[in-house]
């Protein structure tokens, strides 16, 4: 991989797509942590953020973890890598996507969720993912408007197919590549 652009602007403050990102899986006897973006892009998802200066993939699941929920990574480990073409907020100059690595995290401490970054955090299990898995299909499928999506979110269009993966939710594959043209 190349090394990623700069994450701002000289004294702009900007944050430019470095093209990289994490997920993170906490998991529970309460089932998959997740909550809604507080902003762009719409959908409920696990810890997510970009790699930017953070040092690599694995330091920067600790730091999103810590800005966004709270909590202290214990343990890491690595379940998939993938490239994804999903659109970003942030500025790019070149493509659209994202390497992507996700990992499953044991942690500690209590949840503080970022009121920058997070609302309604929850604890999903496998059914409830996968009723969510579907309102994202429905959205795929043109079946919700956007601001239908918006205001009452399924999971984020680039989870799905991760989830998926890991078999967390089933989708068929033609629901699967209508739900890539979302991303």
């Amino acid at each position: 991989m190349t090394a990623p652009p700069p994450t701002s602007s000289r004294g702009s403050g900007t944050k430019y797509c470095d093209h990289a990102a994490v997920g993170v899986l906490i998991s529970s006897p309460d089932g998959l942590l997740v909550f809604e973006h507080a902003r762009p892009p719409a959908g409920i998802a696990p810890v997510a953020g970009h790699v930017d200066q953070h040092g690599g993939p694995e330091q920067a699941a600790r730091i999103e973890v810590a800005e966004e929920v709270g909590l202290t990574v214990t343990s890491l480990h690595l379940l998939l890598t993938a490239w994804r073409p999903n659109h970003c907020r942030r500025p790019t100059s070149d493509r659209v996507g994202h390497q992507w690595w996700i990992y499953r995290a044991q942690t500690s401490g209590p949840i503080r969720p970022s009121a920058q970054e997070v609302r309604a955090p929850r604890w999903l299990h496998q059914d409830q993912l996968q009723q969510y898995a579907h309102r994202t299909a429905a959205y795929a499928e043109g079946q919700l408007s956007e601001e239908q999506f918006t205001a009452n979110p399924g999971l984020e269009p680039v989870w799905v197919r991760f989830l998926h993966e890991l078999q967390l939710v089933t989708l068929p594959d033609d629901i699967l590549s209508l739900i890539d043209k979302v991303l």
